[in-house]
């Protein structure tokens, strides 16, 4: 622990540094941006008065109906990338009115006709082509905004912006928007209804607002209405604010999405019991008997999910979400990913509309709700809002996927391999509570909760968290977790796990200093070893990070070859909590952005790693063995280099790369599927003696760890042929081949395959096929959807699963042929009934 409190100490050493008394202020209206100074004038410093209208009018993108010549007025757009707050390439302008029940917003871009970048993209897929957006700050309280994006064909791509970790464009809002392409340039109308949104207003109440362009060809120019001083972090705090919204009709809405899903599965099964066809499927070794299970394939029942999602505006700031027996299938899959080698979990983002909503407030450091976890819920309900400068988040949930095996697992004669009765058909239950208090414009306060239950198996979370900006430039975030947890931990002195108590606590500290020119960060963060977060996503525990960057930059110049160079220096160290070195890292990294939409990422650096035998199992003794076979402990630096780009072409095609190799990198020795088996010299050595006389081979040796050449490679592009098509093609590999017995650890090559075509803005197909040459195995989807807003949606599918020349999924084994695992045929229909009271 000494190293984590002389670590704390360096930090507050630093902060006090950093947080001198800021500068006077010149004025209200001005604002500082280095060299020159940036002065806002007051049309933008000051709040815009938003007018009421009463508009009869079609949303045809135009803005021709008279009610546009009455509304606010947004111009004199500046660039601020790539150039620093200069005249922006093109001319647009902004407009917004409202009614008691909408916000009209339009847009007027000039342009060539010819050279305006758009396609009939599918939503949240438009910012890869021309573009305007807007930000909505709507409680005013600079830490979340809605941002809402256009193409010049009018298609949306909406989502949650949160101070200090970004934009998630997985939430979508119902609202109307067209566009319309003319002889000089584009224009977009898109109405909004308030009760869409979660909102404060009234007489005296101010918006955060923001608008932009994006123009594409122009290096990914973007202009904005108000200017961006790089000198000050943050984004919503340097937005403009509106008023005038005093008489919104206030509505409470009920929404009910009703869906139900009809689909025919069939799928490979045994016809040969797991106890009695294999001990372990993946060698022979393991496979004494020899038995090899052909399978059958069958075709199961039609079957049918209905389901029903809520949603109720209790006030317009304040929601309740309920869903019973909901249709979580995802339309869209997981994508693969390389899983070799992999001694922690995987993160994969959030997709179910469900956990969508409000779900920037469930965010922290570290990760102690993870919706994810919560596989397939027979009922949730939640309730999220802001009321004054308290925001609150609460959510229950009862998950079925933890207690339901398969008839294979329920019905094997081998008690040893049925599931227990204790845990059969039982659920797992959840409940998770955020609370956050806003201190002064840009400081809060929180606090976060979770529980999950299930048989032998309790975990409750609680904490704090707050992030507080010391001066324009300096922001300080932290978090403290406690956890209590009564499950199995597995115990390494002895060799086994233990039903017990565990008590764990987790930390986050961090200073990020960001100039234009400059920049640093520095962050603390660990979890102790009974930390468990059983509602969360936690990658590793009994482990402390300590990490160091610092950021130098060139300044902007948008004529230039180099428009932008930025350089990292960084360095990180990780100790466990008896003090044990665990690794670190030290290098350095460019970020290049160049003329005609190319950007370069070059870093290399050295890792140093360091492995002990009891993080992987248990312990040596004068009478057994450990873990690891030879040594307990093993370690190894690293150097490493990667590189890699991307680049647009034009507005039909671009491609991007990446490239990277490690020296000395770890195999862990666990093998990688049936086809590379373990490497190690103890191993191959072990596996001779077993072909030369199985019976005097004894069993197989521990872990070996061992250095290796690490190679990667990823390579993709996206064409668009035609404006409804997009294909779009990605290569991934990753080989490790170790330096002791020069074998490949694992070699993997995924491909990826996407078609989509819009035959409107809301019908669509599509075609997927995923091949990963590890296992042989391919699956693919054709989707055929119609999705005109948020909540109704209709959709017929097929999923196909198969592997060529590959291995069975039930044993294992080799099979020379082409076999399917499973395929499924589905259709599937919702409904978004909308009711304001």
């Amino acid at each position: 622990m000494k190293h984590v409190i002389i670590f704390i100490i360096i930090i507050a050493a630093v902060v006090l540094s950093a947080a001198q008394p800021p500068k006077s202020s010149n004025g209200p209206n001005e604002i500082r941006s280095g060299n020159p100074k940036l002065i806002v004038p007051p049309e933008k410093a000051n709040p815009v008065d938003i007018p009421k209208l009463e508009p009869l009018m079609v949303i045809d993108g135009k803005l021709d109906d008279p009610a546009w010549k009455n509304a606010a007025v947004f111009k004199d757009f500046i660039q601020v990338a790539p150039g620093d707050n200069i005249e922006p390439s093109r001319k647009t302008e902004a407009f917004a009115f409202y009614d008691e029940k909408n916000l009209y917003l339009g847009f007027r871009c000039w342009d060539e006709k010819d050279k305006i970048r758009a396609t009939v993209a599918k939503r949240d897929s438009v910012f890869g082509e021309d573009n305007v957006r807007v930000w909505l700050d709507t409680y005013n309280d600079q830490r979340r905004a809605y941002v809402l994006g256009f193409n010049p064909l009018g298609i949306q791509q909406d989502g949650i912006f949160t101070e200090g970790q970004g934009a998630d464009f997985s939430v979508d809002i119902v609202m109307e928007s067209k566009g319309v392409i003319e002889d000089w340039g584009w224009s977009v109308e898109v109405k909004i209804p308030f009760k869409s949104l979660r909102y404060t207003a009234g007489p005296g109440k101010l918006w955060g607002i923001n608008f932009a362009r994006n123009i594409d060809r122009f290096n990914d120019e973007f202009d904005t209405w108000m200017p961006d001083d790089r000198s000050i972090s943050g984004t919503l705090i340097k937005h403009g604010k509106i008023t005038g919204l005093n008489e919104i009709k206030t509505e409470r809405t009920l929404e009910i999405v009703p869906s139900i899903t009809l689909s025919e599965t069939g799928s490979r099964k045994r016809t040969i019991p797991l106890s009695v066809s294999a001990i372990n499927p993946y060698h022979p070794v393991f496979n004494p008997n020899g038995i090899q299970d052909p399978g059958r394939f069958v075709n199961d029942p039609i079957k049918y999910d209905i389901g029903v999602n809520i949603k109720y505006t209790i006030t317009p700031n304040v929601t309740l979400d309920a869903a019973i027996n909901p249709d979580f299938a995802e339309i869209e899959a997981d994508a693969p990913v390389v899983t070799a080698n992999q001694r922690f979990p995987i993160f994969f983002q959030e997709k179910r509309p469900f956990f969508l909503e409000g779900v920037e407030i469930f965010q922290s450091p570290l990760s102690p709700f993870y919706s994810r976890t919560i596989v397939d819920p027979d009922a949730a309900v939640k309730l999220t809002g802001k009321v004054g400068k308290n925001s609150f988040g609460v959510l229950v949930a009862s998950d079925n996927a933890p207690g339901n095996f398969s008839e294979d697992e329920r019905s094997d004669p081998d008690p040893r391999f049925r599931p227990s009765a204790e845990f059969l058909d039982k659920n797992a239950y959840f409940g998770v509570l955020r609370l956050k208090r806003d201190i002064g414009s840009e400081n809060n306060l929180g606090f976060f909760g979770t529980a999950r239950i299930f048989p032998r198996n309790r975990n409750f979370v609680g904490g704090f968290d707050g992030k507080f900006k010391i001066d324009k430039a300096t922001v300080l975030k932290f978090q403290a977790l406690a956890t209590h947890s009564r499950r199995n931990f597995f115990d390494a002195d002895l060799g086994r796990s233990q039903y017990r108590t565990g008590n764990g606590v987790g930390y986050y500290l961090s200073v990020d200093h960001s100039t234009d020119r400059r920049g640093w960060f520095i962050e603390a963060s660990g979890r102790s070893k009974d930390y468990r977060a059983d509602a969360g996503f936690t990658r590793r525990v009994n482990t402390n990070t300590f990490f160091f960057a610092h950021r130098v930059s060139t300044k902007s110049n948008p004529d230039a070859t180099l428009i932008r160079l930025n350089s990292n220096q960084f360095i990180r160290y990780n100790l466990d909590w008896k003090g044990r070195p665990q690794g670190g890292v030290a290098g350095t990294n460019f970020n290049l952005n160049l003329q005609g939409n190319l950007f370069v990422y070059t870093e290399f650096g050295i890792d140093y790693t360091k492995i002990y035998e009891d993080e992987f199992g248990r312990t040596r003794t004068p009478t057994r063995s450990g873990a690891f076979f030879g040594e307990p402990t093993r370690s190894t630096y690293s150097p490493f280099a990667v590189a890699n780009f991307n680049k647009s072409f034009n507005k039909r095609f671009n491609a991007y790369g990446f490239i990277g190799t490690i020296w000395n990198a770890l195999d862990y020795d666990f093998g990688a599927g049936p086809r590379f088996d373990r490497v190690s010299p103890a191993y191959l050595s072990f596996l001779e003696r077993y072909y030369q006389n199985p019976t005097t081979a004894g069993d197989p040796p521990p872990l070996d760890p061992g250095k290796g050449q690490q190679f990667d490679l990823e390579l993709g592009f996206e064409y668009k042929p035609t404006d409804p098509l997009r294909v779009s093609l990605n290569y991934t590999k990753s080989k490790l081949t170790r330096y002791d017995t020069d074998r490949d650890a694992f070699d993997t090559n995924i491909f990826t395959l996407r078609s989509t075509y819009q035959f409107t803005r809301f019908l669509f197909s599509r075609l997927r096929w995923d091949y990963d040459t590890l296992n042989s195995n391919a699956s693919g989807q054709f989707l055929f959807g119609w999705n005109p807003n948020p909540g109704t949606a209709f959709y017929v599918g097929y999923n196909d699963n198969f592997n060529y020349n590959g291995f069975s999924p039930i044993t294992g084994q080799f099979e020379q042929r082409f076999e399917r695992n499973s395929r499924t045929f589905f259709v599937r229909a919702s409904y978004l009934f909308r009711k304001s009271f």
